[in-house]
């Protein structure tokens, strides 16, 4: 994690390793060359592979004795995290804190905290003057350190993150600094009391302890929350009315061991060594061998297996899919990048995805550049004699050395390789081929390293040859509150949504407890999320098989998974669904029926592969354990008579364009009973009229001490099996945690989340603050085709509005049917004139936003409601989790399940008149997202529901060059096809 604090840029002490091989030219010098601790020293600064890194790095001491003071004492410096002095002033780093661009853009260009008083006010940028402080102090106590660089180095180790500094950095700063200056130490340790020593969170268990019921969620909730001991100790005993006293079991807990005690008969469990995250991965390889060193590497964490893998599968051309996925978990794709100084051509793209833009990075290409300037570049598996690259072509060599550290990547194929004309360009007139092994070539050697041609899937150096086109005013109407990331390494960032009315201490985004996907792992996960993890298959998949068979899907489930599971070479993949606990690692865990990855579908005479996808006529399908699931949206041909044409309607089944709605059991409105029995719904599963106007209360269903409250939603599970209720039965003598969620009740009044409006007898209007242009009702029509009383409740709903007025019509699935009932609509205005929109399907006006459609399991889903105790799976469950997938604030997501049962999901700009960059950010997010899922990416899939994702398909809208027009070509097809068909009408005619 990169904090920028102070006027120094800080790399976390976690990260050791990366900022290691970011400082070793400097220790390397103090090696004797030749030897083999210089050429050991060397190495590190050409391992990208994070594990080898670390193995090195334990091992120098067997290359470098410790007779080697000077080295060893720059090691150890090096060690807790690196630093470097910044042009800027103390309070520079600080500056995204800031909540307005205003007070952002002041800050950037100050040159002291007096410059920014006037446009930052206190009250209202508190976390900006926050980190300003702790800068302040920073600096200060640090520079009691005099010319003594490690004590220096050690207490900066301290002011570098926003968690709580650990005991290991505390007493290092007593071991290095206490002779020097007493001052410091003081110093130092007036700022360190104020944090606690041990994480919070775990204390969590401690809150069963106590007897009281409202202390016990109180107590989770101050631990979850607060970040010093003094703040807990006060909230306690504020909430649980009672001084620490050592007979309380809440306090007698709290106050001794942080971690729960073992019971007797009980021998300590050793620690977890997986990364189920990186586990996810191994299905994706493409040889068995690659696929079992994956396993081993991914359950086994110090094994020595990763050398193998490395050298074996990190640069094998066909395992190009299981590197980009574990590329993913250790560093997604994100937008943005800034702040490099090195690399500096890089900066100010923040619709661009980068995997790496950190300062570490940045710093790692320099160093590069000093390496290759000795006349060889060394790789795991070869080395690469070039000429003096300071006077061969050294603007491209720069571009190198930063594209291979900061690795841009691609939406499509999430690959950070340079193309392969670039590498053969530079090693033909660069490379020193007198020095060249026998047989190699440029062209030969780059085929290893850069095999790709196509620019959409590699990176083109001549993009970063120069500066961004853009200033970097521009780049504050898209920006990135979680990139760098600006929490504990136990928090997940996610971005504000819910804005910042009346609190003082509010911030662009949210650190909120989370948990690893295993020990050994990175990968964060929102607390309470539930997530599809990977068990281990292969031998024991037969029993896993049956087992979670059994219990998760009946005897016939139980002979599936074991069929499943007993294929050879490791044919089933095995899951099992958990949630993210309190305790920070994953609980209640629950298997799944194994998927026999072996059984392939047969279309059109050729086999599909568990997981591909292709297309059948118009129709998406994917191919999932033997089993072809389509789309049903409709098609057309170009074969069709003019009959068949004007006949066609784009509705499922042929059905009339007739707009005579009806509620279906799954909470849905579809345009008329034809759509839904075409949908498979029984004339007894729907009733006319919109789900919305219903009253779901009406048959009074919940028990006398209840109190019932609609609540809309659309299921993905069979309805059937798992009832779609439109309610929900609230205990009317409940109490109400302090959490704040802000409501908007039916008379425009606010209250603090839902418990609390439910408490008054109010009832709900829409999710978030009251908004005075929704005082008053005025029917709008969502996308998908369902009335909403005002646009606040539209979004409430998660769903974008298509037009005013009361749903009347529904749009065609298909850009070629001639005519609707769309057609006596009046669309809104373009947001944009830049823009040429697209149409969501089932909508009748086009939009200035990004659109997939998805294709997703419906077993799977019944699956996951079983597990979660038969609680269905809705839309907005979907919705609420992709979400936090998208980083910039100024995009946001909606949705709905098209009538023919697409999951219809939109990224739209917030801003009624969005700018190019705006509307650019929207749709890269929508492309990183298909991606995602089209890959299978943990990053994303591993969370349930959205572990039932099939394919995706991304229309993104066109963005006009100045003056000019331009079209899709999809749009472009529809007219000419469109025009051809009321050509034969009219020769037709007599």
């Amino acid at each position: 994690m990169q904090v920028k604090c102070s006027n120094i840029v800080f790399v976390s002490y976690q990260s050791f390793p990366a900022a290691f091989s970011t400082q070793y030219p400097s220790c390397c010098q103090h090696a004797p060359e030749p030897s083999t601790c210089r050429e050991a020293c060397d190495q590190l600064g050409t391992i990208k592979s994070e594990s080898r890194l670390k193995h090195l790095l334990m091992r120098l001491p067997s290359y470098c004795p410790v007779s080697m003071n000077e080295l060893w004492i720059c090691v150890n410096s090096t060690l807790p995290g690196v630093s470097r002095r910044s042009d800027g002033w103390v309070g520079l780093g600080c500056c995204e804190l800031a909540m307005s661009v205003e007070c952002r853009r002041e800050c950037k260009q100050a040159a002291s905290k007096n410059d920014i008083t006037k446009i930052c006010k206190k009250d209202a940028e508190k976390p900006l003057y926050s980190c300003i402080t702790k800068n302040e102090m920073g600096s200060t106590c640090c520079s009691y350190a005099g010319r003594h660089t490690t004590c220096r180095e050690y207490c900066q180790a301290i002011f570098r993150t926003d968690s709580s500094p650990t005991v290991s950095q505390i007493n290092a700063v007593k071991d290095y600094c206490q002779s020097h200056s007493a001052q410091l130490i003081g110093c130092v340790g007036n700022y360190t009391k104020s944090y606690p020593i041990r994480n919070p969170i775990d204390s969590l268990y401690c809150c069963d302890r106590a007897e009281d019921t409202h202390c016990q969620v109180a107590c989770r909730r101050i631990l979850r929350t607060m970040s010093t001991e003094q703040e807990i100790m006060e909230g306690l005993i504020e909430e649980c009315g009672s001084h620490p006293l050592p007979q309380d079991p809440l306090w007698q807990c709290f106050l001794g061991s942080a971690q729960p005690p073992t019971k007797p008969d009980e021998e300590p469990l050793p620690p977890a060594k997986m990364d189920r995250a990186k586990l996810h991965c191994c299905s994706k390889a493409n040889t068995s061998l690659c696929r079992d060193m994956c396993q081993k590497v991914s359950t086994n964490w110090g094994s020595q297996t990763w050398q193998e893998f490395d050298q074996l599968c990190e640069y094998n051309n066909v395992e190009t899919q299981l590197i980009a996925c574990l590329a993913d978990v250790r560093e997604p794709c994100q937008l943005g990048c800034k702040g490099l100084s090195y690399c500096s051509n890089f900066n100010n793209r923040p619709t661009e995805l980068f995997r790496s833009c950190s300062v570490q990075s940045d710093q790692g290409a320099m160093n590069d550049i000093k390496l290759w300037s000795n006349g060889t570049i060394k790789m795991p598996f070869m080395n690469i004699p070039v000429l003096d690259i300071r006077k061969c072509q050294p603007e491209m060599w720069t571009a190198v050395a930063c594209a291979l550290q900061i690795k841009p990547c691609h939406s499509k194929s999430r690959g950070s390789v340079i193309c392969k004309s670039d590498c053969v360009d530079i090693l033909t007139q660069c490379g020193d081929q007198k020095r060249f092994h026998e047989g190699q070539t440029p062209e030969r050697i780059c085929e290893l390293l850069s095999p790709v041609h196509d620019p959409e899937r590699c990176i083109p150096l001549h993009r970063y040859l120069n500066p961004s086109s853009l200033a970097k005013s521009a780049s504050d109407e898209v920006i990135h509150p979680c990139n760098p990331n600006p929490c504990p390494s136990n928090h997940l960032c996610q971005v504000n949504r819910k804005g910042c009315h009346d609190d003082f201490n509010c911030q662009p985004f949210f650190c909120v407890p989370a948990c690893k996907l295993g020990d050994a792992s990175d990968f964060l996960v929102p607390m309470d999320a539930r997530l599809q993890v990977p068990t281990l298959s292969g031998q024991a998949g037969g029993q896993a098989g049956g087992q979670a068979g059994g219990q998760a899907g009946g005897q016939a489930g139980g002979q599936a998974g074991g069929q499943a599971g007993g294929q050879a070479g490791g044919q089933a993949d095995c899951f099992e669904v958990c949630v993210c606990g309190a305790s920070g690692r994953l609980e209640d865990c629950r298997e799944m029926p194994c998927v026999d990855t072996s059984k392939a579908c047969v279309v059109g005479g050729q086999r599909k592969g568990h997981g591909s996808s292709f297309r059948v006529d118009c129709h998406p399908c994917s191919c999932f354990a033997g089993e072809t699931i389509c789309s049903t949206r409709q098609c057309f041909s170009l074969d069709s008579s003019d009959e068949e044409r004007q006949r066609f309607t784009g509705l499922p089944c042929g059905c009339p364009d007739r707009f005579v709605p009806v509620c279906a059991t799954n909470g849905r409105t579809y345009p008329s009973a034809c759509v839904a029995r075409c949908m498979g719904f029984k004339d007894h599963q729907f009733v006319y009229g919109h789900c919305r106007l219903t009253d779901p209360c009406s048959t009074k269903p919940c028990q006398r001490n209840q109190r019932c409250v609609p609540k809309r939603r659309v299921c993905l599970s069979n309805a059937f099996n798992y009832p779609c209720h439109q309610y929900e039965c609230v205990v009317r003598t409940a109490g109400c945690e302090s959490q704040l969620d802000p409501m908007c009740d039916t008379d425009g009044v606010v209250h603090a989340n839902l418990c609390k409006l439910h408490q008054s007898g109010k009832s709900l209007a829409y999710v978030g603050q009251c908004q005075e242009a929704c005082r008053k009702w005025q029917p709008v029509c969502g996308q998908n085709s369902e009335t909403y009383n005002t646009v606040c409740e539209a979004f409430s709903d998660r769903v974008a509005v298509d037009y005013e007025g009361p749903c009347r019509a529904v749009g065609a699935g298909s850009d070629y049917a001639v005519g609707s009932g769309c057609d006596l609509v009046v669309c809104p205005p373009p947001s944009s004139p830049i823009c040429v929109p697209v149409t969501p399907p089932g909508a009748c006006c086009p939009v200035c936003a990004s659109i997939l459609q998805i294709l997703w399991n419906q077993d799977q889903m019944n699956v996951f409601a079983k597990l979660d105790r038969d609680r269905p799976v809705t839309v907005q469950d979907v919705l609420q989790i992709l979400r936090l997938h998208v980083s910039v604030p100024q995009c946001d997501v909606f949705g709905y399940l098209s009538i023919d049962h697409e999951l219809v999901v939109v990224i739209a700009p917030l801003d009624p008149q969005p700018t190019r960059l705006q509307v650019e950010a929207c749709s890269k997010e929508a492309e990183k997202m298909e991606s995602l899922i089209n890959h299978g990416s943990p990053t994303l899939v591993s969370h349930v529901p959205l572990s039932a994702f099939l394919s995706s398909e991304t229309r993104v809208p066109i963005l006009r060059s100045s003056g000019a027009a331009a079209y899709s070509p999809t749009s472009l097809l529809s007219v000419l096809l469109l025009l051809g068909l009321l050509l034969s009408m009219l020769l037709s005619r007599p």
